[in-house]
């Protein structure tokens, strides 16, 4: 499985805004978009202090495409997968993209309080930790359906880190279209996420629509 494995603050300082990658650190004083001053707030790279230049039509789509894609931390090969998807089912095609994106099963997981981010919750979905209806599923892509059930393994319940979550849970504010059984270590999809549940920085997924239709 392809996935990202180089330093994920420098994609933040790469989109100019935080994506929040490394869970709670993100929200400390140690996240790089915090401590470096606005003026030197530019991109990673020798080439990230050149002057800055108007972005293209193409630049500007391009960016938004990668905003959202860092942001689930999905690949491209996936993400255009993704996007097939929503352009084929009906409605607004940029709502039906974040709607899919937020179904994913990591996301899922993460949403419900799990994991601290997005790529730790595929970790956990990828060795096994979750059930979907009493089904294991270790596939982070699995999309969920409204009345899905996703809950702890029996068998990893045992574990430390499950262990020490119940009280962790009891804090986290799942989504309105998600509910949590902390004591159950589980939750229930209510339904699919609408444009206006889905809580995410200023996106404009308009943008990646025109990217894929050139």
């Amino acid at each position: 499985m392809a996935r990202y494995t180089g330093p994920v603050c420098r994609l933040c300082r790469r989109e100019g805004m935080k994506l929040y990658l490394k869970g709670s650190r993100c929200d400390g004083p140690k996240c790089p978009i915090v401590q470096r001053q606005p003026a030197k707030n530019y991109p990673p790279g020798q080439h990230g202090q050149r002057r800055t230049r108007r972005p293209s039509e193409f630049g500007l789509q391009l960016r938004e495409k990668q905003k959202v894609r860092r942001f689930y931390g999905v690949m491209e090969t996936q993400f255009h997968k993704h996007f097939v998807e929503a352009e084929r089912r009906g409605g607004v095609t940029g709502d039906n993209l974040l709607q899919i994106l937020e179904s994913r099963l990591d996301n899922v997981v993460y949403r419900l309080g799990f994991a601290d981010s997005r790529k730790q919750a595929r970790q956990l979905v990828r060795h096994g930790h979750f059930v979907v209806n009493g089904r294991k599923t270790n596939i982070p892509s699995f999309l969920v359906k409204p009345n899905d059930e996703i809950s702890v393994r029996p068998g990893s319940r045992a574990r430390e880190y499950f262990t020490d979550y119940t009280e962790v849970l009891n804090t986290r504010r799942a989504p309105e279209w998600l509910t949590v059984d902390a004591p159950a270590l589980s939750g229930k999809v209510l339904n699919l996420p609408q444009r206006e549940q889905i809580e995410v920085p200023v996106f404009n997924e308009a943008l990646i629509v025109e990217h894929y239709s050139r």
